[in-house]
């Protein structure tokens, strides 16, 4: 499936880094360069540090497509910025932010 660049609304689902089970939870994503960019401005929140501790992850989106992909941490600034820009069209696009990548399994 082929997306457009830019923002969507997407359904992240990791593993529970306590109780190993399923969570799920609806987010806005951005797709660029191929992967799936999900950002936060602060480390609290338990989609973040599951996907930390257990990076293999699946993102749905148009409740339809489901896609399966390794996360990682963003450490580029440049491309924390760019996803920022990317996410928003107001001032919190200036905000600093932790951003997860998630490269897609092949």
């Amino acid at each position: 499936m082929e997306f457009t660049e830019g923002p969507l609304a997407a359904t992240l689902v990791t593993t529970g880094r306590k109780t190993g089970r399923k969570h799920v939870v609806d987010l806005r994503a951005v797709f660029y360069n191929g992967k799936f960019y999900f950002s936060r401005r602060n480390s609290n929140s338990d989609w973040l540090k599951n996907a930390i501790a257990n990076p293999f992850v699946k993102i749905i989106v148009n409740n339809t497509t489901t896609l399966q992909g390794y996360a990682s941490l963003v450490k580029e600034e440049d491309i924390t910025r760019k996803i920022s820009h990317m996410k928003y069209a107001d001032k919190r696009a200036e905000d600093s932010r932790i951003v997860l990548e998630v490269t897609l399994c092949e």
